[in-house]
C-alpha cells in the first residue's frame, strides 16, 4: 500500500522537496528533536504550504509547539474546508482506507427510543463477513439496548460506544416475524479482531416481469485490502460480467453507506456502467492550486479517462438510466461517480441528499522523519466532470426522497426493503400492494461517521 501512496504523491513530494530544501546547509537554526510537536508541525506546514487547495486562504497557524492535530486544524480554510483531516498513525490511516481495522464486525445507527425518553438504541445496519458479529448470529435490524450491562442513554452512549473497541458484551433485541415484534435475546460477548472488510457487500439479479434488475451494494472504494492485488476491482469486473451474461436491463447501485475511497476504484466501477465509453472518453477532470499547476505543467490540465471494459453493461440499460441509492453519508468518490456519469446517462437517485464533497485528498506521511507517525489527508484538488460541472458542494438531491429508517430495517437485498422497494417500483411502474408501518424517529448518529474513510476521495495517481 505504501508503494501506491508514494507513486501517487511523487510529483507533489518533489515540489515540496525542491521548494523546501533551499539554503539548508547554511541554516543556523538549532536542530529540533524529531519526536517533538515542533518537528511534526513544521512538516505539516511545509506540506500544506505547497499542496493545500485553498492555499490563498490558509490560516495563520497557532504556536508551533501545539498539539499537531490542533495545529493542523488551525490552518484550515473553515467553514469551506469540511474534509481535511490528520491522524496520529499514518499506517492506521492507510489500513482503514483499504477496509482493514480492529473491528467486531457490526455497523449501526443510533436513535432516541422515543421523544419522551432519554434511552438510546443502536440498530444494526449490516454485519461484516467473517467477523465476530457474524459468528455470534447478529443480523441487520437487531437493536442493541445496553453495552457491558449499562443501558444506552443520551448522556452516556458516547462513552459506552468507546468500550466496543475492546472485548464487550451487548444486550439486544431481534425482530420476530410471527408475533411481529422485538424479543430480548441472550447477551453476547464480542472481541474485535483485525478484519479485512470487503467493500462488495451484496450482488444479485431480480427477475420481475420482463425486467432483469442487477443490484450491487458497494460500501467503499478500495482496489484490494492493501496488498496491491486489485482483488476487489477484479471481483467487481466479475460481477458485471455476470450481470451482462444474465442480460440485465436495469441496474441499481447501492451507495447508502459509501463514504468514498480511492478514485481508481471509482473509475473502474464507472467504466462498467457508462454506455459507449472507451479509454479515450473523459470521466473526470481535476484542478489543483495555482502553485502546483505552475510548478508541474502535467498537473495543469488533468483528465481521467474511463477504462475499456468488456464487462460494461451500459448499452443494455433501459432508458439509458442507472439507479443509485443514497443517504446523507453518500460522499466523495460515490458523488464523483454520480457526477462523472451524468454527461453520458440519466442518474436517478433514491434516498437522501448526499454529503456534497467535490474535492479530493492525498495521503501524506513524513518520509524523512520516522519518529513522526502522523498521516494527513489534506484537500488538494477539486473534481469536475467532462462538461466541467462541479456544482454539488451542497449534495445531490434525490429524485425520490426516502429514509431507510422510516420503516424497520429489513435485510439488504430484500425487495421489501424501503429504498430498494421504491426503486423497483420506479423501474417497473407497479407500486407494491403491501402496507408497511411507518416509523417516526430521528437519527442521533452512526458508527459510520467514525470511519477514517468516511468522506474520502483519495487520488491514487496524478499522471496516468
Amino acid at each position: 500500500m505504501k508503494t501506491a501512496i508514494i507513486s501517487k504523491t511523487s510529483l507533489l513530494l518533489c515540489l515540496i522537496i525542491l521548494l523546501g530544501s533551499c539554503d539548508k546547509k547554511d541554516d543556523p537554526t538549532p536542530r529540533i528533536a524529531p519526536d517533538s510537536n515542533e518537528a511534526t508541525n513544521n512538516w505539516i506546514l511545509a506540506v500544506m504550504s505547497e499542496v493545500y487547495y485553498w492555499l490563498d486562504d490558509i490560516r495563520t497557524p497557532i504556536a508551533v509547539t501545539s498539539d499537531p492535530t490542533q495545529y493542523f486544524n488551525s490552518l484550515l480554510n473553515k467553514p469551506t474546508d469540511r474534509f481535511s483531516v490528520i491522524y496520529p498513525d499514518y499506517q492506521e490511516l492507510i489500513n482503514s482506507l483499504s477496509g482493514v481495522s480492529l473491528d467486531a464486525g457490526y455497523e449501526f445507527t443510533l436513535f432516541r427510543a422515543s421523544e419522551s425518553s432519554n434511552d438510546v438504541i443502536a440498530e444494526i445496519l449490516y454485519i461484516k463477513k467473517n467477523s465476530p458479529a457474524e459468528s455470534a448470529g447478529l443480523v441487520r435490524g437487531d437493536v442493541i439496548t445496553a453495552i457491558n450491562g449499562t443501558a444506552l442513554t443520551v448522556d452516556n452512549y458516547q462513552g459506552l460506544l468507546r468500550q466496543t473497541q475492546e472485548t464487550h458484551t451487548i444486550s439486544y433485541l431481534s425482530y420476530n416475524e410471527e408475533p411481529e415484534g422485538y424479543q430480548a435475546q441472550e447477551d453476547i460477548s464480542l472481541t474485535p479482531i483485525e478484519l479485512q472488510e470487503n467493500p462488495i457487500y451484496l450482488d444479485t439479479v431480480y427477475t420481475i416481469g420482463s425486467q432483469k434488475i442487477g443490484y450491487l451494494v458497494y460500501n467503499f472504494f478500495a482496489p484490494d485490502p492493501g496488498n496491491s492485488s486489485n482483488s476487489y476491482d477484479l471481483e467487481i469486473d466479475q460481477i458485471f460480467a455476470s450481470f451482462k451474461n444474465q442480460g440485465i436491463n436495469d441496474l441499481i447501485i447501492d451507495f447508502r453507506y459509501n463514504g468514498g475511497g480511492y478514485v481508481n476504484s471509482a473509475v473502474n466501477l464507472a467504466s462498467l456502467i457508462a454506455p459507449g465509453v472507451t479509454s479515450a472518453t473523459v470521466f473526470s477532470k481535476t484542478k489543483y492550486n495555482d502553485l502546483i499547476s505552475a510548478a508541474i505543467p502535467e498537473l495543469n490540465d488533468v483528465k481521467t479517462n474511463f477504462l475499456n471494459k468488456s464487462e460494461n453493461v451500459g448499452a443494455s440499460l433501459d432508458g439509458n438510466t442507472v439507479y443509485v441509492l443514497t443517504s446523507r453519508r453518500t460522499a466523495s468518490a460515490s458523488e464523483l461517480i454520480i457526477n462523472g456519469l451524468k454527461p453520458y446517462m440519466d442518474v436517478f437517485l433514491v434516498g437522501e441528499l448526499t454529503t456534497g464533497k467535490n474535492v479530493g485528498s492525498v495521503a501524506f506521511e513524513d518520509e524523512e522523519n520516522p519518529q513522526n507517525q502522523y498521516g494527513m489527508l489534506p484537500i488538494v484538488s477539486q473534481s469536475f466532470n467532462s462538461l466541467d460541472e462541479s456544482d454539488y458542494s451542497n449534495g445531490f438531491t434525490p429524485n425520490i426522497p426516502a429514509l431507510e429508517y422510516e420503516e424497520r430495517l429489513r435485510p439488504l437485498g430484500d425487495v421489501n426493503e424501503v429504498l430498494l422497494r421504491k426503486t423497483i417500483e420506479q423501474i417497473t411502474g407497479t407500486p407494491s400492494s403491501t402496507r408497511f408501518n411507518k416509523l417516526d424517529r430521528v437519527e442521533q448518529g452512526s458508527s459510520l461517521d467514525l470511519k477514517i474513510r468516511n468522506g474520502s476521495m483519495v487520488e491514487s495517481d496524478f499522471l496516468k
